[in-house]
């Protein structure tokens, strides 16, 4: 310990040796602690007890860039022959007594049971509350379920509210696991609002969760004065310059914003850097994009990027290309750059402290709506302020804007912590990995055994308490009830009041129903009617009364999403949804257009409107948007029962109803709260059990009909390799082999329908074209086979698959046959995609690990072949330099 202890520069905390010595007695360890307290310290004193014993020790991390950061740290300190790298497509020295690795690599070598685990001793899971994470956090717990019992596990993770639960389960299921909790930060932390350019102390010293009266009064006076926004990001730089608080992490929730950030710095000629610094930061940026080509640097935008960089200032996020983050990593680091612009996904990632984090805005978008901050977040995004002998204070900076409340901005940073939920569930390759391992008798106990099935079942008590509570409440309305009647109509029973309550409860939602059904189908109607229309179609719309014309400039052959563009009578140029109208316009007729209208439509659309003016066409006179309906026959029965009910004909009905649909809503609250606790309902055997059914219609998986003798067949075998999201529809493609025959580039394409996920829609023309005949076939063949697999899914109640997307099928086609990058980005622009270059090398990369593992899956030889040519095709250029980002 005392060795390996000097090796730092500074003193250990006593939340580090405690840790240590528990892992040194061979105990497990889950250390809670905020960001840059030095919690890693843990991880790399188990990888100093497992060489010491002569075992071996994986270090895990949730991405690759984590990954190859601590590689090179380890690299630095053990020497490059006792320490691997392992991140899905790289591999470097993967049998030494020290691995890094992401934790999906070790999750596939327990399932493969790799002879690398034989020597394992310590496993180190560095950011273990990414098992919150909706879409990879299963991983984790994957990994923690199935390691041998004899591995120490050394669980690292932000500080989370219920950690005592966490570490409860963890004893549980990996043996006596102590808990290490710690809020102190080495570096404090001062909490700030700008207000216009005044940098303000955001807390209350006397009560740090209540707001400094001076924020209040100079928020109230920015409020007064009319000002909408905060303060211009060259003032917000300049200031923080000037108080000494640079260099500073600014958060920025839009790819756009950041690189925005940077344009107006340039713009208003910003620069951070001396003479000396700008000198090494170019030498730094030439030496590193010597093999990116002179014409991808050209879209990549280089020329204006190196001269924000040698200014001192630079955006960081995933739309860039992964070398160019890791050149802006790398100066940061070294403090050349004195800004960095970044997305939230820098506070998930690589260890990049600074000075000072400036937060623009609380708000984020969360790819559906835009919900604020959660304590959670704030922390993990302030917890980068401050460098561990470097700074003696870290500084986060909040900028005001119109409507923020500086009480609740106080509150939140006095908020500290975040609960850890599991997102835990069984999928199709982990059923059959489990069925073949453990079979189903021990596969069905590990899932029980799970984090997700562990706070179930504590919930459990909690939700018979609310049971409790709701059967308490409704008692006391149904005296209440009783009372008014005895009072008002002795010779009324409860029964017939609640009767004549629940008729007009269920009238109303069947009007509501109705009104809702009425809606969708006129919304079907409008979206074949826009679907159907052609370049130069002219339409009625439905304004009210002498109805507008409008005519078609650009077509849309998408009949789930039509969006056609039209030019309206008085000039207005757009697209147009479904949801535009309130009634379906109606078709009047047609009108020559000209040929390059539809490429550049707002440019021509004054004089496409005013030929419209011109155009003679029989419109109807009315026109008027129309309410949706809100009846049906089921809503005609049900409003005669209720005008026929005695009850009905009261004059002092209402007074007696109002507690009666009290009665009412309670009782449907209680049946629901009754619901939820009955046993087995929607529990992770349950749903285990469904994919069985499914799997066994499908022959990867069989039985003698009994569930404990369920067995995984040849074809279950391959699914098992297959690690992906989309793993059985990927399954059912190979084995049916429609990726047959393919050449490497077609099979390039079509993988990418099950990996690529179109987050940012192109606003140009979509083109539904592919180039080659074979692979519209096979691109078919996948949307058939989905929909046969959806349908199935349905019906044994389980999560449907991803429908596959085409965006970037021809994008990939063309970069594997050997295409440039700015030819391949605007085919993807031309399909419906809008990818910048770091989008392109992700969704490239993320094919290639599809890729490698077709190739050891067993199929058809042509397919492996095709997949062996493929990753290199892939893999080249700006791809193959961000293979490790």
């Amino acid at each position: 310990m005392a060795a390996f202890a000097a090796a730092y520069g500074f003193p250990l905390d006593d939340f580090q040796l405690r840790a240590a010595c528990a892992v040194e007695a061979g105990r497990g360890v889950l250390v809670c602690a905020p960001t840059g307290s030095g919690k890693t310290v843990v991880g790399e004193y188990a990888v100093h007890r497992a060489l010491t014993t002569g075992g071996a020790c994986f270090y895990t991390t949730p991405i690759k860039a984590l990954s190859n950061q601590k590689y090179h740290d380890l690299v630095d300190r053990y020497g490059e022959d006792r320490v691997g790298l392992l991140t899905g497509d790289v591999s470097i020295n993967g049998d030494a007594p020290i691995v890094v690795m992401t934790t999906e690599v070790l999750r596939n070598m327990v399932y493969a049971d790799s002879d690398r685990l034989d020597r394992l001793t310590h496993v180190v899971m560095d950011e273990v509350h990414f098992l919150a994470d909706p879409s990879r956090g299963p991983v984790w717990e994957e990994v923690i379920l199935n390691l041998d019992p004899s591995v120490i596990l050394v669980s690292l993770s932000a500080t989370v509210s219920n950690a005592e639960e966490f570490g409860g389960w963890l004893t549980t299921v990996r043996g006596a696991t102590d808990l290490i909790i710690t809020t102190h930060r080495p570096v404090p932390l001062e909490q700030y609002m700008m207000i216009d350019r005044q940098i303000l102390p955001l807390n209350d010293p006397k009560h740090p969760e209540e707001a400094n009266r001076a924020v209040i009064a100079a928020a109230s006076r920015a409020e007064e004065t009319g000002r909408r926004t905060g303060p211009k990001r060259t003032d917000v730089v300049a200031r923080m310059g000037a108080a000494g608080m640079l260099p500073a992490i600014y958060f920025i929730f839009s790819r756009a914003g950041c690189d925005g950030a940077v344009r107006q710095l340039l713009v208003d000629r910003v620069r951070l850097t001396t003479d000396t610094d700008r000198d090494e930061i170019l030498r730094t940026v030439d030496a590193a994009v010597t093999e990116i080509p002179t014409d991808d640097l050209g879209v990549l935008g280089f020329r204006q990027w190196r001269r924000a960089l040698g200014n001192g200032y630079a955006a960081h996020h995933a739309g860039m290309l992964p070398a160019f983050r890791h050149i802006v990593e790398d100066l940061f680091t070294r403090g050349l750059l004195k800004v960095c612009f970044a997305t939230e996904t820098l506070a998930l990632g690589i260890n990049m402290p600074a000075r000072s984090v400036v937060l623009e805005k609380l708000v984020k978008y969360n790819g559906e709506a835009h919900v604020e901050l959660t304590p959670g977040q704030y922390t993990q995004l302030t917890g980068r302020a401050g460098r561990r002998g470097k700074d003696t204070v870290g500084n986060a900076v909040v900028l005001w804007s119109r409507g923020m409340d500086p009480h609740g901005v106080a509150h939140l940073a006095g908020t500290r912590t975040y609960p850890l939920d599991s997102t835990f569930r069984p999928g199709y390759n982990m059923a059959v990995n489990l069925v073949a391992t453990k079979g189903y008798t021990d596969a069905q106990r590990l899932l029980d055994r799970s984090f997700a099935q562990y706070q179930t079942a504590t919930s459990v008590v909690e939700q018979a308490t609310r049971v409790t509570g709701r059967r308490r409440d409704l008692a006391a309305l149904e005296k209440d009830l009783a009372g008014q009647l005895r009072a008002r109509h002795s010779d009324l029973s409860a029964d017939d009041v609640l009767e004549y309550a629940s008729l007009r409860r269920d009238l109303s939602l069947a009007e509501r129903k109705a009104k809702r059904e009425s809606g969708n189908e006129r919304g079907k109607e409008i979206s074949n009617l826009l679907s159907s229309l052609s370049v130069g179609d002219i339409i009625a719309l439905p304004t009210g009364r002498n109805p507008d014309l409008a005519v078609v400039v650009r077509s849309d052959s998408d009949r789930r999403h039509p969006r056609p563009w039209i030019v309206v009578e008085d000039g207005w140029c757009g697209p147009v949804t479904p949801d535009s109208f309130s009634n379906v316009p109606v078709p009047v007729g047609h009108m020559k257009l000209n040929r390059n209208v539809s490429k550049s439509p707002k440019r021509q659309a004054r004089a496409v409107a005013s030929n419209l003016r011109r155009q003679h066409v029989d419109k109807p006179r009315k026109l008027k948007p129309r309410a949706s309906g809100g009846s049906s026959r089921e809503a005609a029965v049900l409003r005669e029962q209720v005008h026929m009910h005695p009850v009905h004909a009261l004059r002092d009905r209402e007074d007696l109803v109002r507690p009666a649909e009290r009665v009412v809503a309670a009782r449907r609250t209680l049946d629901r709260e009754l619901e939820a606790t009955t046993p087995d309902s929607e529990t992770l055997s349950a749903t285990f059990d469904h994919i069985l059914d499914l799997l066994g219609e499908l022959d990867y998986v069989e039985s003698d009909g009994a569930r404990e003798t369920t067995r995984v067949t040849a074809e279950g075998e391959r699914l098992s390799r297959i690690h992906h999201e989309s793993d059985l529809l990927v399954a059912q493609c190979l084995r049916r082999g429609i990726w047959d025959g393919l050449d490497p580039a077609e099979l390039a394409a079509v993988a990418s329908t099950v990996v690529f996920e179109n987050r940012r829609e192109s606003a140009g023309r979509h083109e539904d074209a592919v180039p080659t005949e074979a692979l519209a076939d096979a691109v078919s063949a996948v949307q058939r086979i989905y929909g046969e697999l959806a349908s199935d899914e349905a019906r044994h109640c389980l999560p449907v698959t991803r429908e596959p997307q085409t965006g970037f099928v021809t994008a990939l086609h063309q970069w594997t046959a050997g295409a440039p990058l700015d030819y391949c980005l605007r085919a993807a622009e031309a399909s419906g995609a809008q990818l910048t270059p770091g989008d392109f090398v992700r969704w490239c990369t993320r094919v290639i690990d599809l890729l490698e593992q077709i190739k050891h899956t067993g199929y058809s030889d042509s397919v492996k072949a095709s997949a062996r040519k493929a990753v290199p095709a892939i893999r080249r250029g700006v791809v193959e330099l961000g293979a490790t980002g």
